[in-house]
């Protein structure tokens, strides 16, 4: 019964400020602004490319959650043209699962901070239900990283992305920014139109994160077949911290979850 006691009152308060240093490590990497500080956010530029093709390059800046700056080269296969687009002056586009991802890790540090050193845990299910409530927005946080949205290619050209372009975009392209664990990913797909004796077999495609080639769909009284599909990637390594923090974190978790579970279990079958 001590032992419980100290646990509840002692480990348990040690666990959550390790929780909460890592979390708060896990922020910064996601250049969440500090109340104080209000700095800018800093600008990283990154240059997108692939093994084994130079179809598609391109240089990026990353700011926070927001691309402030994108510059892409396409070779055309079909005639070697290069096509040459860039986001326009006036545009960001924001990475919604970056700004996700930044949204959990804050909630989790404010349930961790609404128990500070002084609070008197009473039962080990309140620990338990805490330590739940931090872990499922610690496991939203990694999902929205590892896990990109699935888009119909009908959504994809609708995007807003698409009319970010100078000079405008084709309408025989499509691009699509996603994060993929610690990648940002730019995918190019390149399309031609379906005349209408072809279209007996038209099977418009599903959502995917990544559309194979021959993929159809229909968009704007046109239906369209992709011919082409160029991913190019980089690495942020700070997303690679984020993961590596919430790893950790989760397993802080689980640990303590086992912790006060051994004794709990011991409670309730303890001989009288």
């Amino acid at each position: 019964e001590e032992e419980f006691k100290w646990l509840l009152q002692e480990e348990v308060h040690s666990v959550l400020k390790q929780l909460q240093d890592i979390l708060k490590e896990a922020s910064h990497r996601f250049a969440l602004p500090a109340s104080s500080s209000g700095g800018s956010i800093k600008q990283e530029n990154f240059v997108l490319s692939t093994s084994g093709t130079d179809q598609v390059k391109g240089m990026l800046m990353l700011q926070g959650d927001a691309l402030c700056q994108a510059d892409i080269n396409l070779k055309m296969p079909r005639n070697n043209q290069l096509l040459h687009f860039a986001f326009r002056e006036d545009k960001q586009w924001k990475l919604q699962q970056i700004q996700d991802a930044r949204n959990h890790v804050s909630q989790a540090i404010y349930l961790l901070m609404n128990r500070d050193v002084n609070y008197q845990f009473k039962t080990g299910s309140e620990v338990l239900k805490l330590m739940d409530a931090v872990m499922l927005q610690l496991s939203r946080a990694r999902n929205r990283l590892t896990t990109p949205a699935t888009l119909t290619l009908p959504e994809i050209a609708s995007s807003g992305l698409t009319k970010m372009f100078t000079p405008a975009l084709p309408p025989d392209i499509l691009v699509n920014f996603y994060i993929n664990l610690n990648k940002l990913c730019l995918t190019v797909y390149q399309l031609h139109v379906l005349q209408p004796s072809t279209t007996k077999n038209f099977k418009p495609a599903g959502g995917s994160i990544l559309h194979n080639l021959g993929a159809m769909f229909e968009f704007g009284n046109q239906r369209y077949e992709v011919s082409h599909v160029h991913k190019v990637e980089c690495v942020v390594p700070w997303l690679n911290d984020a993961l590596v923090f919430f790893t950790v974190s989760l397993q802080l978790c689980q640990q303590l979850k086992d912790k006060i579970s051994v004794f709990s279990s011991y409670w309730n079958y303890r001989p009288y």
